[in-house]
């Protein structure tokens, strides 16, 4: 199964209060390597943008007025991510928000099943530690200058390496092949992987190993 890592932008922090999305973000993962397939739109909410919404995003009501609607771009954004596990931090935010503008135009909720949330998984791995994604950031020593204002495709860049992190993969290498012709080929087959290879010491270094060890730790360094 792909991934999605996704995030949004809205004007308010909550729905019942009828705030709305402004922007979607969303990067493609197979086998946890970024695709080149990404969804990403801004949207007129129909609503004006709080002001601390906009000291979040930085996104004004004339920018945004003139943006698609949720309705126009509703069948583009869930056949993007169908059968699909979609991976959010914070979950519950994102969803409730998502599933509002679902619920406006008739069309049926996202339920949880192929849900991960980030979010949990960083409480449960490092509980009572922050565990914000710049927090998660910081942690995992990922850089996190471009995030001067929070937007979608920017915090799901970063959510894509704090995810392969929080699970404890590896970040994609380059898969260097070594051939006869002894030159190095880059992802020969577009094929990325993510563990180092283990070299096992020969019979003969072994030996040499030992020998090295029995003649040179009777001397006196020191």
């Amino acid at each position: 199964m792909k991934d999605v890592v996704l995030d949004t932008e809205t004007t308010g922090l909550s729905v019942k209060e009828g705030h709305r999305i402004v922007e979607i973000g969303c990067i493609e993962l197979d086998n946890l390597i970024p695709t080149q397939n990404k969804f990403h739109c801004y949207l007129n909410p129909e609503k004006k943008v709080s002001k601390k919404a906009f000291e979040v995003h930085g996104y004004t009501d004339e920018f945004l007025s003139n943006k698609k609607k949720f309705k126009e771009v509703a069948d583009e954004f869930l056949d993007f991510i169908k059968d699909k596990r979609i991976i959010i931090h914070n979950a519950e935010f994102d969803l409730a928000h998502i599933n509002n503008e679902l619920i406006l135009i008739g069309k049926g909720r996202i339920n949880r099943d192929n849900i991960v949330d980030t979010l949990e998984i960083a409480r449960d791995k490092f509980p009572g530690s922050p565990i914000s994604l710049d927090a998660l950031c910081k942690r995992y020593r990922i850089d996190n200058s471009k995030r001067v204002h929070h937007t979608a495709l920017v915090d799901c860049e970063l959510l894509s390496k704090v995810y392969i992190n929080l699970i404890d993969q590896k970040e994609p290498t380059l898969n260097f092949q070594n051939k006869d012709t002894n030159k190095e080929n880059i992802n020969i087959n577009n094929n990325n992987v993510y563990c180092k290879k283990i070299i096992k010491p020969s019979s003969d270094e072994l030996q040499l190993h030992k020998s090295y060890l029995n003649t040179n730790l009777k001397k006196n360094f020191y």
